[in-house]
């Protein structure tokens, strides 16, 4: 009975985010560290069926970075990273679509399914979502003047095709967004998977956007998970990218964030998607496990 209780007790804390979210769009979005353990791919597609079944309206925007190199080193590519960024040529970008489509997108689909949600694809019949044009990347040359960097196939988006998500989404189905961008002449991209999901977010009007990740959010002293913030002000996060606290693979998460914000999405979470439940309980409870990024300045 007082395990009952305590269930019981879990669903009422929960009632007024469910009441309050209803009917309102979230963006989820993980990527290839979450999707390499069966389990906390499994934990994370769970949760996002539960928050279809209460009325949220979820979408995932899903990556596989290390899905992709693993199929190059098979076919005897070699993965070579710019400034952050896959260079893609013609072969990788093959590789990058076969991998994303049919073997990411499709197992994340089976596994909504599975949950007895309705998964459906973001990526069809080789028509993308995303709309996106050729990313160009300035870098310093041996004498800091500017130069462009070649990344090939490599795409920054810039419109979202937005209405076929809601209207899955209002139906209670699940669409899984692989981040592969088209342009006008039915070219395709390779688009970083955190701008891609701060894009959608932003073009769909979302009520949040939550970027899984291997680490528990943003970290006043890099490192020590105890200087966790839970709660941090957008022009705050702006100091710390200034001043280095937040760097490496963060950088596109928060500056994903920012952009979102800054579209008009009302928060923005990083979490650690290797925690059991990790989505429901940033959602569904008073504090939450990971950051939440406020818009403001924030600071004194």
């Amino acid at each position: 009975m007082e395990e009952a209780i305590k269930k019981a007790d879990v669903l009422i804390e929960a009632m007024p985010y469910i009441l309050s979210f209803a009917g309102k769009p979230v963006v989820i979005k993980f990527g290839g560290n979450a999707m390499e353990s069966d389990a906390v791919l499994d934990d994370v597609l769970e949760d996002v069926v539960f928050l279809a079944a209460v009325g949220i309206r979820p979408i995932v925007v899903h990556g596989g970075g290390p899905q992709i190199s693993s199929a190059m080193e098979q076919a005897g590519l070699s993965p070579q990273f710019v400034g952050g960024h896959r260079v893609t040529d013609a072969a990788t970008l093959e590789v990058v679509v076969r991998v994303l489509t049919e073997r990411v997108n499709a197992d994340i689909l089976r596994r909504i399914r599975a949950f007895g949600g309705r998964g459906v694809p973001g990526f069809r019949d080789g028509h993308s979502l995303l709309k996106a044009r050729r990313k160009v990347l300035e870098a310093p040359d041996e004498d800091g003047a500017p130069q462009e960097l070649d990344l090939g196939y490599v795409g920054e988006v810039v419109a979202v095709e937005t209405e076929p998500m809601l209207s899955q989404a209002a139906a209670g189905a699940v669409m899984a967004v692989p981040p592969i961008g088209q342009d006008e002449t039915g070219q395709l991209y390779n688009v970083n998977a955190d701008t891609a999901a701060g894009a959608v977010a932003a073009a769909i009007g979302a009520e949040k956007v939550v970027f899984l990740s291997n680490v528990h959010g943003i970290m006043a002293r890099p490192g020590d998970t105890a200087s966790l913030l839970s709660t941090v002000a957008e022009g705050e996060v702006r100091r710390m990218m200034a001043q280095g606290v937040i760097s490496g693979g963060m950088l596109p998460k928060v500056s994903a964030c920012i952009a979102a914000l800054g579209a008009g999405v009302r928060k923005a979470h990083i979490i650690d998607g290797r925690l059991p439940h990790s989505l429901l309980l940033e959602i569904f409870t008073d504090r939450g496990v990971g950051t939440q990024i406020l818009r403001g300045a924030g600071g004194p």
